[in-house]
């Protein structure tokens, strides 16, 4: 059975690199957007935002699935876009993601790619179509980006300074299940893997992989449906290690725990909690698809390499 291998890194960004922001997902707030936009423009990169971001459709969506795909499509395949932020999660990535043309987005070479959340999809999309390592990070207009120094900083340094970055621990860092595991890094929003399976280009193989799973607003009972459906399908089978990020809104953490202790410790594989990556306060920026080791005792997720090139 196949093994995660490595995927291809894109470059780092450079001072006045252009960068486009894009909405797979849920309608984006314009004064955020703004927000996010100034953030980024004061990195000194040159920030274009793309045709449809503000664009409202069902209420739930930025505009219409052509438009979304489209705008990701473009930004993607425009030679003087060196980077891709996602403006917001939500809804909607999913419904997009086979409208994209990933034909002429392969043509057009590896790019920052960054986003978490609903953003899960396209992680999922740009490893198994495109063989391209992305970054599980905060976007343009997210509360915790506009607020968060530590979770601005952490993407920051990962876009410019990458080998500055090579070793994500937190304070809050404890081993749920004790050891240590090599592997590659992937996963993201658990409940977004677990809509993920049976679909046509679901990743075929998890084994060899470093799984970093978090959500927000799902009770324990809903975490455990999730968690049951990855193991009954097999999508755990042969996953290394766990990192488990931020659980925000999901009820009382100690249930939280017990629930992800009871359908994870059973594979036999080192499981880190609290990481410090996802809909927490803090959201630190983690590449997927770039080899790493996971130490549960350290509390320690440590990359062989720099996220980018």
């Amino acid at each position: 059975m196949t093994t995660l291998a490595p995927l291809r890194r894109p470059r780092r960004l450079r001072p006045g690199d252009r960068v486009a922001v894009v909405a797979p997902s849920g309608p984006v707030p314009e004064e955020r957007l703004r927000a996010g936009v100034d953030v980024l423009r004061g990195w000194d990169l040159d920030p274009v935002v793309a045709p449809h971001v503000l664009d409202r459709h069902l209420g739930h969506l930025a505009g219409d699935d052509a438009a979304r795909a489209r705008d990701l499509t473009e930004a993607w395949c425009d030679p003087d876009v060196a980077g891709v932020i996602c403006a917001r999660g939500g809804f909607g990535a999913q419904r997009m993601a086979d409208l994209a043309d990933w034909t002429a987005m392969r043509a057009a070479g590896p790019k920052v790619f960054v986003g978490y959340s609903d953003v899960t999809a396209l992680h999922e999309a740009f490893a198994v179509r495109m063989g391209l390592a992305t970054l599980h990070g905060p976007m343009a207009a997210a509360v915790t980006f506009l607020k968060d120094a530590r979770t601005q900083e952490s993407l920051r340094a990962t876009l410019f300074t990458p080998e500055a970055v090579r070793t994500l621990g937190e304070p809050t860092a404890r081993p749920l299940v004790p050891g240590r595991a090599r592997g590659v890094t992937f996963g993201g929003c658990l409940s977004l893997l677990a809509a993920e399976l049976g679909t046509p280009h679901a990743r075929p193989s998890s084994r060899g992989g470093l799984l970093l799973l978090e959500d927000v607003g799902e009770e324990p009972y809903r975490l455990d449906r999730a968690l049951t459906q990855l193991l009954r399908a097999g999508r755990l089978d042969g996953v290394a290690g766990v990192a488990l990020g931020s659980w925000a809104e999901c009820g009382p953490y100690e249930e939280v725990r017990a629930t992800l202790l009871d359908r994870l410790g059973g594979l036999g594989v080192p499981v880190v909690e609290e990481l410090g990556f996802g809909h927490g306060p803090t959201n630190l920026t983690v590449p997927l698809g770039v080899p790493a080791v996971l130490d549960a005792d350290a509390g320690t997720l440590a990359f062989d390499v720099p996220a980018l090139a």
